[in-house]
């Protein structure tokens, strides 16, 4: 009986010890999975209208190194800690270096994508317009006024960029997706392709359309949006009240497709399977 304590001991360590299964688990969450096309561009990118920095990521095309004289189309984008890498992700993330890598080898149109990551505990705040009377914000034209004035410029500046706004697209999900409808109507000169993910109109659903109606000259931009019943039992009456308001303020239907998906949630993976297809009909790819 004088081994039986060593033996429980033994016995305590095999079943404490995490199994193969979840030490593959632990390195691939560690892995980062981002191509070699993508890298930061800056970890604190200054932004004068919020007087605060932030993380920008940029993605190249392969032809952008082959042919050094050839400009390309830009697609910006928010949350970047979600776009390319899924060891800074807090949520999954879409895969979008990868996406449009496959693209460019099918179709041979290459994008520069640039995304900006969050501002954490001021993602609210920038990514709405208006404030909420539950969850405040607000800070959304300072936001967008900083994407279309200043990092904007300067990526094209630094870039080899197409820069009218039939080659410049912005997309986001959520409140990203909110944001970027608010963008393209605040800037109808400078976005002309919207990528509306799952978009949180609820939260400043009233006021953007008022804006939108106010309006000063007709809005056209292609707009690419979708979003899944099992997201809320209201997403579907929001996404296309706004579509109706924002005909009414010049969008024609042929700029417009809205989709409705039964198994769409509000997750990464699911704004993953859908960007290729958004790519591909914002740029006219098919």
């Amino acid at each position: 009986m004088r081994y039986f304590p060593f033996l429980l001991i033994v016995i305590a360590l095999f079943y404490s010890q995490p199994s193969i299964a979840q030490l593959k688990q632990d390195v691939k969450e560690i892995t980062h999975t981002a191509l070699p096309s993508v890298r930061i561009m800056t970890d604190s990118f200054y932004m004068p209208q919020l007087n605060r920095y932030r993380r920008v990521w940029i993605c190249l095309p392969h032809d952008y190194v082959k042919n050094t004289s050839k400009r390309f189309s830009v697609i910006y984008m928010h949350d970047g800690q979600n776009v390319f890498d899924a060891k800074t992700s807090y949520a999954g993330e879409w895969g979008v270096d990868e996406c449009l890598d496959t693209l460019e080898r099918k179709t041979g149109k290459g994008f520069i994508v640039v995304a900006l990551d969050n501002g954490s505990d001021k993602r609210i705040s920038e990514y709405t317009a208006w404030k909420n009377s539950k969850y405040g914000g607000g800070e959304g034209v300072q936001y967008i006024d900083f994407m279309a004035k200043t990092l904007k410029p300067y990526i094209d500046k630094n870039y080899r960029t197409l820069t009218n706004k039939e080659n410049t697209a912005m997309i986001g999900s959520s409140l990203g997706g909110l944001i970027s409808v608010f963008a393209a109507v605040r800037f109808p000169n400078v976005y002309g392709k919207i990528g509306n993910f799952s978009p949180a109109y609820w939260i400043n659903m009233d006021s953007l359309k008022t804006y939108i109606k106010a309006t000063k000259q007709p809005l056209s931009f292609r707009l690419y949006t979708f979003a899944g019943k099992k997201e809320s039992t209201t997403i579907t009456t929001e996404v296309y009240g706004v579509e109706e308001v924002l005909k009414q303020a010049g969008l024609k239907p042929s700029e417009i497709i809205t989709t409705i998906y039964n198994d769409g949630e509000h997750r990464e993976w699911f704004w993953r399977r859908e960007f290729p297809k958004a790519v591909e009909w914002l740029f006219m790819l098919k």
